[in-house]
């Protein structure tokens, strides 16, 4: 439903939280390397939001990306990165692709399109960066216990 790059984004802001919790701050080619995401495409995703003030940055040697403050609370949310990333639209388009679709004139997918987006709507005004990068990390966990 969102444009690649707000996936690539939520993907890299995961990851970065999930290494700023173990104290490190990745720069972008091991973020764009994790996320499987190309350097400079990633390296143009970060920028964008270091510069909304969705994530912090230290240039240089021993620099990189950061939350300036890793809390459940403070963690953006996956409409925030959305909306950063320009795909908002996707809350109040028409599944179908028409400009004038509503319940007065519905699109032929109206009916069946309408509870899917306002259920993808729901979750990422729910869940948080922080958030799934806690649930990747406890599956990680269990693969490890598994595994070993």
């Amino acid at each position: 439903m969102v444009g690649k790059a707000a996936e690539y984004a939520i993907r890299a802001l995961v990851y970065i939280c999930m290494k700023n919790l173990e104290g490190k701050t990745p720069g972008f080619r091991e973020v764009a390397k994790e996320i499987e995401s190309p350097e400079p495409y990633t390296a143009k995703i970060l920028q964008t939001l270091a510069r909304s003030r969705v994530l912090s940055s230290v240039k240089g040697r021993g620099g990189g990306f950061f939350f300036k403050e890793l809390t459940p609370e403070a963690s953006p949310t996956l409409y925030d990165v959305i909306s950063q990333m320009g795909d908002a639209h996707i809350f109040t388009s028409c599944g179908f692709g028409l400009k004038h679709c509503d319940d007065a004139h519905p699109c032929p997918m109206h009916e069946e399109f309408l509870p899917i987006r306002d259920g993808f709507y729901r979750l990422v005004r729910k869940e948080t960066i922080y958030s799934l990068a806690q649930k990747v990390m406890k599956r990680e966990a269990v693969i490890n216990r598994l595994m070993n």
